[in-house]
């Protein structure tokens, strides 16, 4: 996989979308040869929820849930429940890797596809607690922070199984 930071082009939509996909790309990398026997593991004793597999599902419903439920107004699929909110990272630690980042592949097309329609001035189908709607500006520049975010921690993740770093 070739990761790429740099747009086709330097307008701001081209520029929002290249650097999610990188982040999105950056996600799998991290976890490129991970052995099973850590997708599962929490080196972290005060986090129990922070693995490797768990990081990478949860950035996938992430992604559902801003622009599949929240921005266009269809149904949450995600697997929270009230009585497990955080079920996503418990799934993501019991689910083979290879399953879990193409389901997360699978979400970015359903994603792309979503958006190339949409200008990045269109508001979101759900408001915020506020009673604002986000612009798709807005759930984009969201999602790059939220996977670079989460990508820090399965920088260190990686490094805690294995040893292997990298950017």
């Amino acid at each position: 996989m070739t990761r790429t930071d740099s747009p086709e082009a330097w307008d701001e939509r081209t520029t929002l979308l290249t650097m999610l996909q990188y982040t999105r790309d950056t996600a799998a990398e991290k976890c490129h040869d991970l052995a099973e026997e850590h997708v599962g593991a929490a080196p972290l004793p005060g986090s129990p929820l922070m693995t490797l597999g768990g990081v990478v599902n949860h950035m996938r419903w992430v992604e559902h849930s801003w622009v599949e439920n929240r921005f266009v107004g269809g149904p949450d699929l995600g697997p929270w429940t009230d009585e497990e909110p955080d079920r996503e990272f418990s799934l993501g630690a019991t689910t083979p890797l290879a399953q879990t980042l193409a389901e997360y592949a699978a979400q970015a097309q359903r994603t792309d596809a979503i958006v190339a329609d949409l200008d990045l001035d269109d508001l979101s189908a759900t408001p915020f607690r506020t009673g604002e709607k986000p612009t798709l500006r807005w759930v984009l520049m969201h999602l790059v922070e939220e996977n670079a975010r989460h990508n820090g921690h399965l920088d260190i993740l990686r490094e805690l199984a294995d040893g292997r770093t990298g950017d």
